[in-house]
């Protein structure tokens, strides 16, 4: 028993463990165990935290970005709506001054119309009126004539124009 290897480790183990006992490395092993322990778990609190705060920023990201896509559709429809707006009174503008030139148009045709009827009719007075006085004048003569001539030719003119 002695002399086996085995029995001669294993008091060399006692003797060793009793020399840590008697010196108090047990206590400084088992506080450094405790102090990483506590280090660990500060470290793994810490960790949690900034977990949730990144939680906490990527949900507030979340909504700042959910508000801005809606501002951004509401953009989008004002400015359609603005548009729509814009095209339909420029629309209304266009149909009112086609609408006006063509008024102006009418009345210029209209008084040009009427212009070449008062021409016409004008022509036609001073036509009848030569040849009124060219028939007269061959057919009738002397005084009688002239009396004839200028009254024919007075009234040709009031009814005519």
């Amino acid at each position: 028993m002695f002399l086996e290897p085995e029995f001669w480790v294993a008091v060399a183990f006692v003797v060793l463990m009793v020399i840590f006992g008697y010196l108090g490395i047990f206590k400084t092993v088992m506080s450094t165990l405790d102090n990483r322990a506590v280090r660990i778990k500060a470290e793994l609190d810490d960790a949690e935290r900034l977990k949730q705060e990144a939680a906490k920023v990527l949900a507030d990201y979340k909504a700042r970005s959910a508000t801005a896509e809606r501002e951004a559709a509401d953009i989008i429809a004002n400015a359609r709506a603005e548009a729509e707006r814009i095209a339909a009174e420029a629309k209304a503008k266009m149909e009112d001054f086609v609408a006006r030139r063509t008024k102006t148009a009418e009345g210029k045709i209209a008084l040009a119309e009427a212009q070449a009827l008062a021409d016409v009719r004008a022509a036609a007075a001073e036509a009848a009126v030569q040849a009124a006085s060219t028939i007269l004048s061959q057919s009738v003569k002397g005084q009688v004539a002239d009396d004839l001539l200028a009254k024919g030719i007075t009234e040709v003119r009031q009814k005519l124009n």
